[in-house]
């Protein structure tokens, strides 16, 4: 594709005109990365004029490896039949780990886990309940569509009605894992008992309809076509039109490593940036697109601000499903709030709907990390 082919498209993206489907495609097929950057920029500083750029501090507590499903592209699951890999986290041990997030400032944990075959939904309620009634303070950005779908057929119950009760008991926000590309055809082919496109859609609107708001993603880089990611942004891009539950959109790329499909050749910098800059110009809709330097690393993750994204993502002090992949990038607070200042953005912590934490908040957490970083990042020090 010449540049001449998008021009026109990148100025009605600019201009604030809805993209059609044709015109993302177009995109996806495109190998001007230079004026998608510019454009993605431009949109996001339209939407986004203010002279900061925020991130959050989280962790992700994987609370059990055990799922009932198996996906070629994960290479953290265990089997139920593997007794000597799989685990389910003791609770004094996973409230141990909120308690140190707490401590160093974060209000968030990203909590998911495999899809176990034998938990009733009075467990995971006792779960909420137990984390909650300790801390809280501390918003559970929990239970991805996945989950959630498990939840329905484990418990032969409504998805209404799991949803109203995990909610009761402390839920507070939707993560968008388990996404991947939301195209039946790619679904199938990489994934064995897991939930299908309209099940994950279906999850997250009815979340929505209770008063919920989550965050929406995609994992892309393997066996789909570009036609599939433009199909994956316009579903999510339709039931936004509807709820207005999403608050950000985060991709990443496929990491290859250590899963069944090794073989894959990795998607590069150049992949992830133009995806992420499309986002941005499609997903017109959706307030917020996050960096994956979780995936990335430090400078890629910091360019990604520069291609649309407006916000670093999370210090997440413990990741476990991209690190058993292989990829291992770990940044301090520092680093992340560095990583905005050299970009001429002050930057600041939010909370997972995008609120402004205090500043006083702010200085308070970055001298805990300081303090902690030693114990809590050994590989940084």
């Amino acid at each position: 594709m010449t540049n001449s082919s998008t021009a026109p498209i990148l100025e009605r993206a600019v201009n604030g005109q809805r993209l059609a489907p044709a015109d993302a495609l177009v995109l996806m097929k495109s190998h001007d990365l230079t004026n998608l950057g510019q454009a993605a920029d431009q949109v996001a500083q339209r939407q986004h004029p203010e002279p900061y750029r925020t991130y959050n501090i989280d962790r992700n507590i994987n609370y059990t490896n055990i799922c009932t499903a198996a996906c070629d592209f994960c290479a953290f699951y265990r089997s139920p039949k593997d007794i000597d890999e799989g685990y389910v986290l003791p609770r004094e041990e996973l409230l141990r780990k909120v308690e140190e997030t707490v401590k160093i400032g974060g209000d968030q944990i990203l909590m998911q886990g495999g899809l176990h075959p034998d938990f009733k939904l009075d467990w995971y309620e006792q779960l909420l309940q137990d984390i909650k009634g300790r801390f809280p303070q501390v918003n559970i950005h929990g239970f991805s569509p996945p989950e959630i779908h498990h939840f329905t057929k484990v418990n032969k119950l409504p998805l209404r009605k799991v949803l109203e009760r995990l909610k009761d008991a402390g839920l507070g926000s939707l993560p968008g894992g388990g996404a991947e590309i939301l195209v039946d055809r790619v679904r199938r082919e990489i994934t064995r008992g897991k939930v299908l496109t309209d099940d994950w859609l279906e999850v997250m609107r009815v979340w929505h309809e209770l008063g919920g708001q989550g965050t929406a993603t995609m994992m892309f880089g393997h066996i789909e076509t570009p036609e599939e990611r433009v199909e994956h942004l316009e579903r999510v891009r339709c039931l936004q039109d509807e709820t207005g539950g999403f608050t950000a959109f985060i991709c990443w790329t496929f990491q290859p490593e250590h899963t069944e499909m090794a073989k894959v050749e990795p998607a590069g910098s150049f992949e992830y940036l133009k995806m992420q800059a499309i986002a941005r110009l499609y997903l017109d809709n959706i307030p917020n697109i996050q960096s994956s330097w979780v995936t990335q690393g430090l400078k890629v993750g910091q360019l990604a601000m520069l291609y649309g994204a407006n916000d670093m993502g999370s210090l997440m002090i413990e990741e476990n499903v991209v690190a058993e992949a292989g990829t291992v990038h770990y940044l301090n607070l520092q680093q992340i709030r560095d990583a905005i200042s050299e970009l001429g953005y002050v930057p600041r912590q939010r909370n997972v709907f995008y609120e402004l934490l205090d500043e006083e908040h702010e200085i308070v957490a970055v001298r805990a990390n300081q303090e902690q970083a030693e114990s809590l990042f050994p590989i940084l020090n």
